[in-house]
């Protein structure tokens, strides 16, 4: 006889399978029979399906977790290109200054490349522990969206990485180029300088030159480069040409440390000419303000204090008790055209030479009556042994100039 026997099946959470056995005869078809057929009570197949819901319920809700992570790493993903694209960008780096220029593009590279092997381990980090997980692997939808994702990540990677390297050229040929250019440009301002400085110069001779003080101001003036030694005589002798009224200002002063005054001509407002040493005075007859030019030259002897006063070859005047047994200090400053209060400054614009100078000489010696007859006619050439009237020697200040002059010829023609 054959019989017809009814099954029930159910699922154990636990074993995560289906199991179906047969009803006996004559049972109704309920939910209360177990695997050996014999009838469970209700209330443990109630609970046994209650947990087996709550069981689903928080697969379910791990597996949204899972979506919800993975989705926000591919908008990281999508940030992380963005802000890739933007560093790589530079616009207008060839407007860039001195001072300005791009950053190293090797620098973008290597950053991106970091970028690049951290977002792929990333992704391979996310799909090993979904799948070692117990969870349920990723949706191969999902998968193959972030495979494609990444996919054009490297291909923008390799996109930028070339442009980059390109730029990268540019940039380097563009730099050499500007430094080119302006290694030529200050190669050529060099080569107009030491032109213009050349022209100025050119002289003749070294000592064929004068300096020009055009206005009574405090702040043009010529330096001499070499200082005095300790001398017990000494003869200065120099052309000058002046107009200036009233006095014509200071032709010449020596400061030493201690005492400014050391040795001054002046001539300052309505005084006649003085000669001043170790700050003590003596007035000269001279008179030089007539703007022609003059040869001048003072003698001074530590004995006694003698002094000589020469103009255009001729002794004027002579005089003694000038600053008797005192000898001239060394290492001061000479200073062409201002009378200092303070070694080598604090210049009073009010006897400040107006005018031009020429060979300006100095000796430590007092000079023959001869000499100085021949310096002034022009017939002999005797240069200071102290300080010599030489290009090299004579720096200008303040607007001061020096120009080419062949004294005799230029005196010849005022004559």
């Amino acid at each position: 006889v054959l019989h017809l026997l009814s099954y029930r099946c159910f699922y154990y959470a636990t074993g995560s399978r289906f199991v179906c056995n047969a009803i006996p005869p004559g049972a109704e078809p309920g939910c209360g029979y177990g695997q050996t057929g014999n009838r469970i009570p209700s209330s443990s197949v109630e609970e046994e399906l209650r947990n087996t819901i709550i069981q689903l319920r928080e697969t379910i809700l791990q597996q949204k977790e899972t979506i919800v992570s993975q989705q926000g790493t591919i908008k990281e993903l999508n940030s992380k290109l963005a802000r890739c694209e933007a560093g790589s960008r530079r616009k207008d780096y060839g407007k860039n200054t001195m001072g300005d220029l791009p950053r190293d593009p090797g620098d973008t590279i290597d950053q991106l490349g970091k970028t690049m092997q951290s977002l792929k381990g990333r992704l391979e980090s996310l799909e090993v522990s979904a799948v070692s997980s117990a969870l349920a692997p990723l949706p191969p939808e999902l998968r193959d969206v972030l495979r494609q994702r990444l996919g054009a990540l490297e291909t923008q990677l390799l996109r930028k990485v070339a442009e980059l390297e390109e730029e990268k050229s540019q940039l380097y040929n563009e730099t050499a180029a500007h430094r080119q250019r302006t290694e030529n440009a200050l190669n050529a301002l060099m080569e107009r300088i030491t032109e213009l400085e050349k022209n100025n110069n050119a002289f003749k001779s070294p000592e064929d030159f004068k300096v020009s003080l055009p206005l009574r101001t405090n702040y043009l003036y010529g330096r001499i480069k070499k200082s005095l030694p300790e001398m017990y005589a000494f003869t200065v002798c120099m052309w000058l040409k002046s107009s200036a009224s009233p006095g014509i200002g200071t032709p010449f002063s020596y400061g030493v440390p201690g005492q400014a005054n050391e040795i001054v001509l002046i001539e300052w407002g309505n005084n006649p000419i003085e000669l001043l040493v170790n700050d003590k005075v003596a007035q000269l007859p001279l008179s030089v303000s007539d703007g022609r030019w003059h040869h001048i030259c003072i003698t001074w002897t530590t004995r006694d204090g003698f002094w000589e006063a020469y103009q255009d070859g001729e002794r004027l005047g002579t005089g003694d008790n000038l600053a008797p047994w005192h000898p001239i200090k060394p290492g001061g400053v000479i200073i062409l055209g201002q009378e200092q209060d303070i070694v080598g400054g604090r210049f009073d614009a009010t006897q400040a030479f107006v005018g031009e100078l020429s060979q300006f000489n100095m000796w430590d010696r007092v000079l023959r009556p001869v000499d100085i007859v021949g310096l002034a006619n022009c017939s002999a050439y005797m240069p200071g042994n102290v300080v010599p009237w030489v290009d090299a020697n004579v720096e200008v200040f303040g607007g001061a100039s020096k120009a080419p002059l062949e004294i005799c010829e230029d005196r010849a023609f005022d004559s």
